[in-house]
């Protein structure tokens, strides 16, 4: 593909006692020849047909459903299946549990779902590892704290009662766009996952277990006394959440008297749904739970497993898995495990506008080629966001490979950040793309100044109160994240503050800023993610450094640095705001904490000194970084976020493109420092 990149060796940090320099701003060699390296390194990952895409990590629940799928359908591949039981060990926690993210605390959800796979896969319950599991799962409160979602999927299988689950009735479809409760008033995601669980739910498919399969010994107290449903709020009688749990015993006496004159209705309009979404995208929503719900859904409607509707689905949905039968240098054990939908847009922006600071010529031709890529991505078709913003010619991107239902701000922002870093011979063709794109940004702009992902205004709280809405995840709120990346995009296209959407932009972020000067991250862990991105769409915007936000925010990245000079923050703290700022080091929030000081113009204190060297020094000698967590066979630190408290991701190439990017701000800003200087 490209010649191998060069490859310098260098010290390991567990074994040097000293660092090899002083200050790290007098020896600007070794920085420039970590950003060689690293420049190197992702170019050699770069795919033949112009773009990247790392491997998108995420927890055990994916396999637990792997295998619960193929169960219920009696399909799959036995091999797989056992090599995901091998993965499903693999996260299983010391207390006997399973995490949504490595090193968090085990979740009730993701024990009662592993446990029931590898009683699926034939493990009995005496065994050791299950006999742990089982305990760490009734400490947890046992199957009856679990979410909608796994409880709907045990009632499949027989294991919990379906009169005791909230409806997911198929009827929500048919509410029109101007009723206030409509599909299009959800989430993106919620959407793709919830119209084909609602067919799951009026069909309510049943798989009868052999007894050795059961999991009723996960009740407390056992199943039979086991208190199923859901309980009304008796300290606040007049409540949204106890109205929608009246009306889900209404919806489900309905159930069981069978009045339900629409439910045909629904159901084949929620077929036709699926079936168009299934158009232009990898898959329904070209995500795991969605595609998973959707080959259920269609099987239970009635659809052979020869049908080519089904047959594409299963293709799209095995297509995200990694098999593994020898093993990995990390963890030497034959494994299969599910990635939740591919990242090659983001990676590809992310990794081109990363070159393209690097100093790359702006015609080199792998910049050019990775431009052309992104451009035969660009989105012109009206999708699920159209139902609440008129835009006449739309230009976006989606996260996936293909994906037209569901673009998202995020990504048609930081591509038209990458689309700066080239001079593409299409030059009139390109400006054309930027400027629709453009033009879209704006329209999707919420009423408060910020912008969310997939939809505008998408922040009805009410419908967290509904009683299937405890995934957490039903709106789309607009983000301090997103809107500083769209404000350091537009500064990149000459916008100013003089624009009064900038404006309201900045003062939206302004007004979300913690007391201690940090920024929440939504869409990355966390707040170190946020703070970084807020911080340089306010440089990019030339609002003051001076200005106290600024240097609050800074004072704060400095206060939560760790004693070894890198930065880290977990997971845990969307559970715990308290604790903001503290985790084990890693490459790739280290990365983040510089670039947010560096964008508040701190480039010489000892906290930037000590970061700096922090990511030369555990630089690999190929150019790249690890975040391999110690003693946790092979796991890494997550440092991406799906949904807050409920979903984690570990970007595998965020250790590698945002230190560069650090490396490389650090550099211009010491070349900067001194021409000013002389």
């Amino acid at each position: 593909m490209y010649p191998e990149p060069m490859r310098r060796r260098r010290s390991n940090p567990q074994t040097t006692a000293q660092p090899r320099f002083g200050r790290i701003d007098l020896a600007m060699e070794q920085v420039s020849e970590g950003i060689e390296d690293a420049t190197n390194w992702l170019l050699g990952q770069q795919h033949e047909l112009g773009y990247w895409c790392a491997e998108l990590e995420a927890d055990s629940m994916l396999e637990s459903d792997y295998i619960f799928m193929h169960t219920l359908l009696g399909t799959g591949d036995r091999g797989r299946m056992e090599r995901a039981v091998n993965e499903i060990l693999r996260h299983q926690n010391e207390d006997g549990g399973w995490s949504l993210y490595p090193g968090g605390p085990s979740n009730v959800n993701y024990g009662v779902k592993c446990y029931l796979a590898l009683k699926l896969m034939g493990w009995k319950a005496d065994h050791p590892l299950m006999a742990k599991a089982r305990k760490n799962v009734l400490d947890l409160g046992g199957v009856v704290e679990c979410n909608t979602f796994t409880k709907i999927y045990l009632c499949a299988m027989g294991q919990y009662d379906y009169d005791a689950v909230p409806a997911v009735p198929p009827e929500i479809i048919l509410f029109p766009k101007w009723f206030y409760f409509n599909i299009y008033e959800i989430s993106a995601w919620s959407r793709a996952i919830l119209v084909p669980l609602s067919i799951i739910y009026a069909k309510k498919p049943f798989k009868k277990l052999t007894p050795e399969q059961t999991i009723d010994e996960l009740f407390v107290g056992g199943r039979e006394g086991a208190n199923l449903h859901l309980r009304f709020d008796r300290k606040r009688l007049i409540s949204w959440r106890n109205f929608f749990l009246f009306t889900d015993r209404l919806m489900h006496w309905s159930e069981r008297v069978h009045i339900r004159p629409l439910r045909k209705v629904a159901l084949k309009k929620a077929e036709r749904w699926i079936l168009d979404h299934f158009e232009r995208s990898d898959g329904l929503g070209a995500i795991y739970p969605a595609m998973l719900n959707a080959i259920v859904a269609l099987v239970y409607l009635g659809y052979s497993k020869d049908d080519p509707q089904l047959i594409r689905a299963m293709d799209e949905f095995e297509r995200l898995g990694i098999d593994c039968p020898e093993g990995t240098p990390d963890y030497p054990v034959a494994t299969f495990r599910m990635q939740p939908c591919f990242s090659p847009v983001w990676d590809t922006a992310q990794v081109l506008s990363t070159l393209g600071e690097v100093g790359l010529a702006k015609d080199d031709p792998r910049l050019v080629k990775a431009a052309d890529w992104l451009l035969s991505k660009e989105i012109r078709y009206k999708g699920d966001w159209s139902h609440n913003v008129k835009v006449a010619e739309p230009s976006c991107w989606c996260f996936f490979f293909n994906n037209d239902h569901q673009p998202d701000v995020d990504d048609t922002g930081e591509v038209l950040l990458a689309l700066k870093a080239v001079d593409n011979p299409r030059e009139r063709y390109q400006h054309d793309v930027t400027r629709r794109a453009i033009e879209w940004v704006f329209a999707m702009q919420c009423k408060n100044g910020g912008w969310a992902s997939f939809d505008k205004d998408n922040t009805k709280k009410i419908f967290e109160s509904i009683p299937f809405a405890d995934h957490n995840a039903m709106i789309d709120p607009p983000t301090v994240d997103i809107t500083g990346r769209i404000l350091e995009m537009l500064a990149s296209y000459g916008y100013t503050r003089r624009d009064k959407r900038v404006e309201r932009a900045i003062q939206f972020i302004l007004k979300e800023q913690e007391p201690d000067g940090a920024w929440f991250g939504r869409w990355g862990v966390n707040y170190l993610y946020g703070t970084f991105l807020v911080l340089r769409g306010l440089q990019a915007m030339e609002v003051s450094y001076l200005e106290p936000a600024v240097q609050q925010a800074a004072e704060w990245i400095r206060m939560v640095q760790n004693a070894d000079g890198g930065w880290g923050e977990t997971a845990g703290t969307y559970d715990d705001p308290s604790q903001r700022g503290v985790g084990p080091s890693t490459p790739s929030q280290t990365a983040w904490a510089l670039l947010g000081l560096l964008a508040a113009n701190d480039t010489r204190s000892d906290s930037v000194a000590k970061g700096v060297r922090w990511l030369i020094e555990r630089q690999q000698e190929d150019g790249s970084w690890s975040e391999l967590m110690p003693g946790r066979n092979g796991e890494s630190y997550y440092t991406g976020t799906g949904f807050p408290k409920v979903f984690y991701l570990g970007y595998h190439f965020y250790k590698q493109y945002f230190p560069l990017l650090a490396l490389t701000t650090y550099r211009k800003a010491m070349e900067r420092g001194e021409y000013e200087a002389g």
